[in-house]
């Protein structure tokens, strides 16, 4: 980082001679050229790109874009494999409630990890397990011996994966970049991910129809993305290695309980860090049911098949792209916490208004409008965690807001899943929207805990 920026200080000097001489030569064209950079679009785009001038944040980004192409193909695959051996929403939700389970069981540890050992090192065996199951998701389709078991017992054993990998990565990030570009790092990161749910639905699609083309069925089409996802992880595992971030291990080391501790006492004495954890969970538990659900509403509401899930996820992910473009453009800025607060009251309303509809384009325009709030709560959210939370205590503080944000996922799946069995995934995924804008109600009228004025 510091040699960066040193080689920024001597182009801007130089620059900087560069225009005084043209001015003395030729004064007109000089105003005119430099006048040109200062527009207002140049400084929009510039503002909005600002954590791609740090050479390691762009190549960590393409690498895990690279990477969550091939894992939103998979989850396309795989939500639509376990609806069709099931035919059962129940076990849609216990599928995400067993990828998100160690989660809750594990990011704690993971964050004392990230703490402790080399970030990266860390990452790259949560890649290494990723690739693995993966790939033995990809041997069992490709052998006709595929059971849901399988795809539950893999699905945790992913889940074991970030569990570790998710705090390091967290707590890598500001060492990618400078304090100052931290939010807007985090947006572009969440871009990343979405164009990923973007491109990744849409590149299943193509797959599918291509193999289907081809003369193979349904399951070998679906096995295609499986193994593109084993291999996509290969792209991450070289970017990972090719980073110039080092390791700088703590001066003292305690009990792996103690400093468990350490990190659960510094949260609880700060109000603020609470509220926003507590938030997350909400918006979590309650919010991301929808897109549990989309092959649901695919199937049962709009009478389609993998293909209109695919679109129907592809347009949510378009959605949050734009968001975290917002959020990137904004940066760091005043009355965050009250932003977050009024978009996820935004994002109650259109998940609710989603529910109601039985008409796909205004199905898929609402999906693109819930998309871009969602992401715009999140990413606003993470933001304040990371400028909060100090260097040496950012592995333990994101693993409590993971547990948090990624633990609230499985649970709200899984009871999701068992009431849309009993009342149907449309009224569940209404009640539950009208219930994201009460949580955000509450912390707007009665007691923000800090939330509002962050």
């Amino acid at each position: 980082m510091a040699e960066n920026t040193g080689q920024e200080t001597i182009i801007g000097e130089t620059e900087q001679l560069s225009e005084t001489a043209a001015k003395t030569i030729h004064p007109v064209e000089s105003a005119e050229t430099h006048a040109r950079p200062l527009t207002r679009f140049g400084r929009g785009v510039r503002r909005m790109l600002a954590a791609f001038t740090y050479r390691d944040f762009r190549v960590q980004w393409i690498g895990a874009c690279s990477s969550a192409i091939g894992t939103w193909m998979q989850i396309i695959a795989q939500n639509w494999l376990v609806l069709s051996l099931t035919n059962s929403p129940f076990y849609l939700g216990l599928d995400a409630f067993l990828q998100q389970l160690p989660i809750i069981l594990f990011t704690l540890i993971g964050g004392v990890f990230a703490d402790r050992y080399d970030r990266r090192k860390t990452l790259l065996a949560s890649q290494y397990i990723q690739t693995f199951t993966s790939g033995t998701l990809a041997v069992l389709m490709y052998l006709h011996v595929v059971q849901v078991w399988h795809i539950m017992a893999l699905s945790f054993m992913t889940g074991v994966a970030q569990s570790f990998g998710g705090p390091a990565y967290q707590s890598l990030l500001p060492s990618l970049v400078d304090k100052k570009d931290l939010p807007n790092a985090i947006a572009l990161n969440s871009i990343q991910f979405n164009l990923a749910r973007v491109l990744g639905p849409l590149l299943f699609a193509a797959t599918l129809a291509t193999f289907l083309k081809w003369g193979y069925n349904e399951p070998q089409a679906m096995n295609a993305a499986f193994l593109l996802n084993a291999l996509s992880f290969f792209v991450v595992i070289g970017t990972l290695m090719s980073l110039h971030v080092k390791h700088v291990p703590p001066t003292h080391i305690k009990r792996m309980r103690d400093e468990l501790k350490g990190g659960l006492h510094y949260v609880r004495h700060h109000d603020s860090l609470v509220a926003i954890i507590v938030l997350a969970a909400a918006t979590t538990f309650l919010g991301f049911a929808v897109l549990t659900f989309l092959p649901v509403f695919a199937r049962r509401v709009f009478h389609g098949g993998a293909s209109t899930y695919s679109h129907l996820m592809a347009f949510s992910g378009a959605g949050s792209i734009c968001g975290a473009l917002v959020v990137a453009w904004l940066g760091k800025f005043r009355r965050m916490g009250l932003t977050a607060l009024l978009m996820q009251a935004v994002y109650g309303l259109l998940i609710l208004a989603f529910a109601t509809s039985r008409v796909l384009w205004l199905s898929e325009i609402l999906l693109f409008f819930t998309g871009a709030s969602l992401m715009m709560v999140f990413s606003t959210v993470t933001s304040l965690v990371q400028l909060i939370a100090p260097n040496e205590m950012r592995g333990r503080v994101m693993s409590i807001y993971m547990v948090a944000f990624r633990g609230g996922m499985p649970l709200g799946s899984l009871a999701g899943g068992y009431l849309a069995t009993i009342i149907g995934a449309p009224k569940v995924i209404g009640i539950n929207g009208g219930l994201l804008v009460l949580v955000a109600a509450y912390f707007l009228l009665v007691r923000s805990h800090g939330v509002r004025e962050a």
